[in-house]
Formats: structure tokens, C-alpha cells, sequence
């Protein structure tokens, strides 16, 4: 099944990024599957720093290593693009 139909790996990867990050006072429900993560609508308000911290948590809770800031931008915009990235089918 492809990871943006997997609404268990969404919510998995929505919980990782509201821990990785500290973030408080939102659900992983809350967070929209198909907004880019990094911007207002989000309502997440991830910086630069976030990123990373998405990468490591990606690194060692999916066993999925991003390699540079491009490769991040390509399969990490949205919750969506990161499950399909992970469970391409």
C-alpha cells in the first residue's frame, strides 16, 4: 500500500515530528496531511533546526536517511510525500 494511503504510517510520522520537535498543544490529527510542514498553514512552526531534528527522527525511527538539504526538501515537504517516500508501494 502506498504510505500516503496508510493512515497508521501518517500518524506515526506526524507523532515523531510533534516529539523530535517539541512541539506542544497539538494532536498528530491536527496536522494536515497534504500542507508543506514547514509553513504557516501548517501551524506546526518548524525552523532550519526542526529539519534536522525530522531528519534524525526519520534516521531512527524508519531506518530512512535523507542525505542532503535537497533530498530533505524533495521527500519531506508534506506528511504525505514522506510516507510515499518511505512506503513507495
Amino acid at each position: 500500500m502506498k504510505g500516503s494511503l496508510d493512515n497508521t504510517l501518517k500518524i506515526r510520522l506526524k507523532a515523531m515530528i510533534i516529539e523530535e520537535c517539541d512541539i506542544e498543544d497539538i494532536s498528530p490529527e491536527e496536522v494536515a496531511d497534504n500542507v508543506h510542514i514547514f509553513s504557516d498553514a501548517s501551524g506546526l512552526g518548524l525552523d532550519s533546526l526542526d529539519a534536522l531534528q525530522i531528519s534524525v527522527g526519520l534516521q531512527s525511527q524508519f531506518g530512512i536517511r535523507l542525505p542532503d538539504s535537497k533530498a530533505f526538501r524533495r521527500h519531506a515537504s508534506t506528511i504525505n510525500d514522506m510516507a510515499d517516500f518511505i512506503q513507495p508501494e
